[in-house]
């Protein structure tokens, strides 16, 4: 397992004593980040991958806490590998699945996984669990986690149950491998390897003749068992003899090389390796993945011509404004007024192409990189007729979907996308504009439109969690308030807590990046928003600024917040409106500049209006009057239920999203 130059990067999730790591390394990846809680499987790890991997331990990307981690801050990387804890899926667990909540959250860790997914948009994923999680809970779970990856995320999804036995290790160990790809588009053809025959025998792990050819799945624990017992796994028959598995056999039967080693008590070894995965079979697979990625690639594959609803308005803004050329500015009700800026050129932080406005008709439009120009006269491309249309078939698309006559536009324009580059900017678009008062240059806008669903302030992710300690609740009442499931779950499940003697102690953001940038904005933040999470939940009040009426009523201003004055809370609760809208992401820290100083939004009749932060008070009122918090999925964003960690404490999480 000697330094070699890596052909790809991957991440370790849930990293064990590196099964995983040892394939992909095996294959020529280079691991830049790695996770794993228990203590004892951290120090086998170490140890065996400190002169492979330095610099996940000298630059401290060890993590012990998937759940700490910012899914931003990880290192870039091309896969995604991932053995998630299978306890709660489990034949030999409690088969809670994601409602386990005893310990650590560990039912909910897949969400994790997406979370970073989401963030890092890696090429694929590779990830390993018990062959129950396909039929767990009627094949719900299953269709959770293919829904996630495949609908919400945009990869493709395969699996397969495949046994450590079908890629040439002496054991039976069936696991569900499911793999996707990002950039897969409708080419959809990976397939598994094919089986191969055992590269040797139990026999061959013993060192002399054994009554089986291929061995049990190793397991967790439960040893002790008779050889005669339907429960045993780690019992054999060597030359007549019961003999019991060791390390030595374990690593064998898993695949690891004879040069690993345990630093650990034989029992914790033992355990280790149940936890771990078989290691041929995961580098059998991953060799496919490599190959198809590779063929992926070399497709080189046509001009996307599918989009979904906000990359369409995007588009649609950026048509809209050369034809139009102007942008009216709001007011705090969205309804245009007489100022407006002059627009000269269009373009943005990611389009090697800009679009000058000569005059009424005709558009210069320059390439940067060849520095060539082109001069097209822009009406007859585009006009009222076509706009109105345009808008009406974006209204009406689903999902992802094709405007045939809107192709045409980007043939004659020369472009497919505006955005493009990272997905963590403000300003979608770049304007040259000209005001009564000021000429600017490259002033950035972001787009809201009300084309489809409303559109958000404030994303869910495991960003905007924020955890709050129950005390003076039996720990026992766990799965009673968890399995509270009525239309209003979360309200019954809060009420129940505080029904049962419970009380809410406010923490923080569970990030610390959220919480940094909280606190940015105003010192007091946190314990603002704190305070606004449960407002919300509890008194099912969705208006921001009802929300802060409701707080001011109740007196929580002064003795709970140290914030005596409604108006100053005002003033901070708009302040923080603007520096998401403009400023900073929950998942990135932020330096207190703006990125965007200005908001475009195209409202559903189509038509375009602007805020910019030359009228600020506008957009403040507007932001404040309109801003409602809304309630995003609860099991994909991994709150709303009481949960234990090891401390012995129980918490509980609320998650803040914000909608126009």
């Amino acid at each position: 397992m000697g330094e070699k130059e890596s052909k790809f990067k991957f991440i370790d999730l849930f990293s064990g004593i590196g099964g995983f790591h040892i394939a992909m390394h095996n294959l020529g990846g280079k691991c830049v980040f790695a996770s794993e809680m228990d203590i004892h499987a951290r120090e086998t790890y170490m140890h065996n991958f400190k002169d492979i991997s330095p610099q996940l331990f000298e630059e401290g990307l060890f993590n012990d806490d998937i759940r700490n981690v910012t899914p931003e801050d990880i290192p870039d990387f091309d896969i995604l590998c991932a053995g998630f804890p299978c306890q709660p899926f489990s034949q030999a667990g409690y088969k809670r699945g994601f409602n386990d909540n005893h310990n650590s959250e560990r039912g909910n860790l897949f969400f994790n996984i997406a979370d970073i997914i989401e963030a890092k948009q890696p090429r694929a994923f590779f990830l390993e669990n018990v062959r129950g999680i396909v039929k767990h809970d009627k094949g719900n779970t299953f269709k959770i986690i293919r829904d996630t990856l495949e609908k919400e995320l945009g990869y493709s999804f395969y699996y397969k149950v495949v046994k450590a036995s079908d890629y040439g290790l002496p054991q039976l160990r069936p696991r569900a491998f499911m793999i996707g790809f990002r950039d897969e588009s409708f080419m959809k053809g990976f397939n598994f390897p094919q089986n191969i025959p055992l590269k040797f025998n139990m026999s061959d792990v013993w060192g002399g003749e054994c009554s089986r050819e291929i061995g049990f799945t190793l397991r967790v624990g439960g040893r002790g068992s008779n050889i005669t017992d339907r429960r045993n796994w780690d019992s054999y028959l060597v030359d007549g003899e019961v003999k019991r598995l060791t390390p030595k056999e374990g690593k064998k039967m898993q695949g690891f090389p004879d040069s690993f080693e345990f630093p650990v008590s034989n029992t914790q070894a033992i355990k280790q390796l149940g936890n771990s995965v078989a290691i041929d079979a995961i580098q059998a697979v991953g060799k496919q993945m490599l190959e198809y990625l590779t063929f992926l690639t070399n497709s080189n594959p046509t001009m996307k011509k599918t989009k979904n609803k906000g990359e369409w308005t995007e588009l649609l803004v950026f048509v809209k404004l050369l034809a139009e050329q102007k942008l009216h500015l709001s007011n705090a009700e969205l309804e245009p007024i007489e100022d407006f800026f002059k627009i000269k050129k269009v373009t943005t932080q990611n389009l090697d192409l800009e679009f000058f406005i000569v005059n009424d008709t005709i558009i210069r439009i320059h390439n940067k990189e060849s520095k060539k120009s082109k001069e097209i006269n822009i009406s007859e491309i585009i006009n009222s007729e076509t706009l109105t249309n345009l808008v009406q078939v974006v209204k009406n698309g689903k999902r992802t979907f094709s405007i045939p006559e809107f192709e045409v536009i980007q043939e004659a324009l020369g472009f497919n996308v505006i955005k493009g580059g990272t997905r963590y900017q403000k300003a979608d678009i770049a304007l040259d504009i000209e005001h009564q008062t000021f000429d600017k240059q490259n002033e950035g806008f972001g787009i809201k439109s009300y084309l489809g669903s409303k559109p958000t302030l404030l994303n869910a992710s495991g960003n905007t969690n924020f955890i709050f300690e129950i005390k003076g609740i039996d720990p026992n009442l766990i799965d009673e308030i968890n399995s509270i499931d009525t239309r209003t779950k979360l309200l019954d499940r809060i009420l129940s807590i505080e029904n049962n003697g419970g009380k809410f102690h406010y923490l923080g953001a569970e990030k610390d990046t959220m919480d940094y940038n909280l606190k940015m904005v105003d010192s007091l933040m946190p314990q603002i928003v704190g305070h606004i999470l449960l407002a919300f939940y509890k008194e099912r009040i969705s208006s921001l600024s009802k929300i802060i009426d409701s707080i001011d009523k109740k007196g929580q201003l002064n003795n709970e917040i140290g914030y005596g004055d409604k108006t100053s809370l005002i003033v901070k609760v708009k302040k923080l409106l603007v520096d998401i809208l403009l400023g900073f992401f929950a998942g990135t820290k932020w330096d207190g500049e703006y990125e965007s100083n200005g908001t475009i939004v195209m409202k559903n009749s189509g038509d375009c209006v602007g805020f910019h932060i030359i009228d600020v008070k506008s957009l403040k009122e507007y932001l404040y009057q309109h801003i409602k918090m809304d309630t995003p999925s609860t099991t994909r964003h991994r709150y709303g239920k009481l949960y234990k960690e090891k401390d012995g404490k129980l918490y509980f999480k609320l998650n803040m999203q914000m909608r126009f």
